[in-house]
Order: structure tokens, then sequence, then C-alpha cells
């Protein structure tokens, strides 16, 4: 008998017949003896229209009122999928974030989960119950409900698998596990059976959107494993795992796009200390995330050009705090373009593998790409192009490092 936490997104639960599909798959591993938590999300579409009308009822509306409307769709999914088990003979019983409860910090609409209180789901497993948990919700330090932001159940689901010591969390989506690339784009993408939480918080970061990446970082530290399915086909997954697991390492695991991202630059910047810190100090308190930065070499010993990424969400309110500070630190025009994307190569093997930064710089000077921003870590290179050259660079990419299904010997 294991202890399996088992989360399914909203397309999984898009209507009452895929709610129905979902709870069969709770009464396979049911039967089969194991313990089951379900943490869920809200069906398909739904908090789009929860966002739209907290957007239509005020621009500037309270950030925890936001949450109590936002978090509704989650109470309605739990109450259905706990109904459709109980229908076909399952103990089942729905929880809400505050029920169980998760304990969140006060940062609404971005909350962060703190502890989790299990004593009441290990009674209810004690008598053979199953727990339906709403995801992406949980309650902060002044009783009020908050929400995890975009993703969020994905954290619910692994924060729940830490708490209750979990054998392990089965992620349900549309796809049947995780690819090497976005198989739309790339028709001969690969799936991978198993990948390092590492790799796959890189992946998730750069722009594969299969898991949170938040939830990765959780896995990670908790060491649990986390396995991707598909809701709607009966194949294997994924496994994400501590790389110990791992028997032979590919140096390139896989490539992920960011087409989300704009570059800005900042045309003549007095190159002297403070400048850096006063202009990313500025952006960080508007909640403004900047991720690759390159600064050029000063020509004249008094001015230099920043360039730096930031999402494309954020560009308007980056320009807005940039504009602001033109005066202040004496720099000259914000140059935005939000016609680019990151394209990423990442993998464990590239710790030992010389030469992968190469065959990337190569590949993309072949296709005549231009490298606009280059960042790098233990794990990974990521560069900054052109928007349009998007779906050849990955094409390129996925062939020159050996990725493509029938290049496997």
């Amino acid at each position: 008998m294991a202890r399996i936490v088992m989360k399914f997104g909203g397309t999984s639960v898009g209507d009452v017949e895929r709610i129905k599909n979902v709870a069969q798959r709770v009464r396979r591993e049911v039967e089969a003896g194991h313990e089951i938590a379900v943490v869920v999300s809200a069906m398909s579409g739904t908090t789009n229209q929860l966002v739209k009308w907290c957007s239509d009822v005020s621009r500037l509306y309270d950030a925890r009122e936001y949450d109590v409307v936002v978090a509704s769709g989650e109470q309605v999914t739990v109450g259905l999928l706990a109904m459709a088990l109980q229908d076909i003979g399952i103990n089942a019983r729905s929880w809400l974030g505050w029920q169980i409860p998760f304990g969140t910090d006060g940062i609404h609409g971005k909350a962060r989960i703190g502890k989790i209180e299990t004593a009441e789901l290990e009674k209810r497993f004690a008598q053979g119950q199953v727990a339906v948990v709403a995801g992406f919700q949980g309650i902060g330090p002044d009783d009020r409900i908050t929400t995890l932001g975009r993703g969020g159940s994905d954290t619910s689901a692994v924060a729940l698998a830490a708490a209750l010591k979990a054998d392990r969390c089965d992620i349900y989506t549309d796809v049947d596990g995780v690819y090497t690339t976005n198989p739309r784009i790339v028709s001969r993408a690969r799936k991978i059976e198993r990948i390092t939480y590492e790799e796959m918080l890189e992946l998730a970061s750069q722009g594969a959107k299969v898991l949170e990446p938040r939830s990765v970082a959780m896995a990670m530290q908790h060491g649990v494993r986390v396995q991707v399915l598909s809701t709607f086909v009966d194949k294997p997954g994924t496994l994400v795992v501590d790389e110990d697991e791992i028997v032979e390492q590919q140096v390139v695991t896989g490539i992920a796009y960011s087409p989300d991202e704009a570059k800005i630059t900042l045309v003549g910047v007095p190159d002297r200390p403070g400048v850096a810190g006063a202009i990313f100090g500025s952006l960080s308190d508007s909640a403004v995330n900047v991720d690759m930065i390159v600064q050029n070499v000063s020509q004249d010993g008094k001015t230099t050009d920043l360039t730096f990424t930031v999402g494309q969400a954020d560009l308007d309110r980056a320009t807005h705090v940039l504009d602001r500070l033109k005066a202040e630190l004496s720099f000259g025009e914000v140059v935005a373009d939000p016609n680019v994307c990151k394209i990423s190569v990442v993998g464990v093997g590239m710790r030992s593998q010389p030469g992968v930064a190469k065959t990337m710089f190569q590949t993309l000077a072949e296709k005549g790409i231009n490298i606009q921003v280059i960042s790098t870590s233990e794990i990974k290179v990521s560069v900054l192009i052109g928007a349009d050259y998007t779906e050849l660079a990955v094409r390129a990419l996925h062939t020159a490092y050996g990725l493509d299904a029938d290049a496997e010997a």
C-alpha cells in the first residue's frame, strides 16, 4: 500500500464528464489499496473568468477580496468530484484550503505556503476516506483566504505530498509526460522517462509549461517524487527524481523557450558605483522581476549601455519606473523591445561536458539567427533572439544536440 497525492489540472476537470473520468482514475488507485488525496484546480476557463470579473468591477481591486473571488473556482470542483466519487461507491470528502488548513503568508494573489496541518486528513485516511482538496488556495495570518498565483495547484499538491510524507505525487495534465521540447513545434521530440529536479526546475523556469517552477523547487527541497501523467491516455509518464536515481545522464536533456519576454536597453547609463543598484532596486520595489542582464564595456569611462529582460506582462510597469528614474540617475533613453524570445538548453551532463555553448552558437549562426543576450548557469545556456526565429531555433537546436526521436542509437 502506498500513499499518493493525485493532482488534476483545469483541462482534466473541464466539464462533468471529465470529472467523472477523474473519479474512475481515483477509484482505480483506491481499489489497488492506496491511501489517496486528490488536489484539483478550477474547471478550465473558470479562473480567467473570475479574474476578468474582478478587473471589470475595479481596476484597483482589493487583493484580499480578489482572492475570495478567484478561490471560488476550486470550491466548485472539489464538491463535484467528491459527489462523483461517492456516486461510484468511493468514500470521499471535499476540503477547502482553510479547512485543512494550508497556512500561508499574507501576500494575497501570490501567497507562499508555510505549514499544512494534516492531523484530520490522517484520521480520515485511517477510515478509508479519499480527501478531495482544493488547490491554489490557503489561509493567511489574518484568517483571510489567500491564493498562490498561476499554477498554484501544482504547488499545493507537492506541498501536501511533503506534509503527508506521501510516496509519490502524480500530476495529471493534458500531456503524457515531459518532452525534450514542445512536441507541437518539434514532431520528433521524445518523452523523457526520468528527469532530475534541477533539470525540471530549469526547464520550467525557462518556459516549459508542464510544471509550475515553485512546485518543482518544493519537490526538490522535500524529496517528493513527482510523476507527470496524462489524464486522457493510459501511458507511462515522466518521473522527476533526484540525480542519484538516473544512471545515464544526457549532456542536454531538453530545450525550453519563453516567448513572453521583453528586452529593455538603457542608453548612456552613468558608469559609477550604485547606479545599477538604484535601477534594479527600484524595479524590484515595483515587483518587476529581471532576468538576463548585460552591461556593455564603458567606452569613455563615463557612460555605458545596460540591457536586461523582463516578462512582457511587466514591460509597461518597468518602463514607467525607468522613465521616472531618468532624470534622477542621468541616463539617456529607454528602448523597449517586446518581440524577443529566450531559448534555453538544459542538462545536468553539461557540468562535465565542454562545448555545449559552442554547439548552440554555431547552430544558430548557421541558420542566420542573431544572438542578442547570453546567460549561463551550471546546467543551462540561454540566449535571447528575435521572436520570429523561435521555431527555427528550437528545431535546429533539438537536432544539433541529438534529441530527435529517430536520432536514438
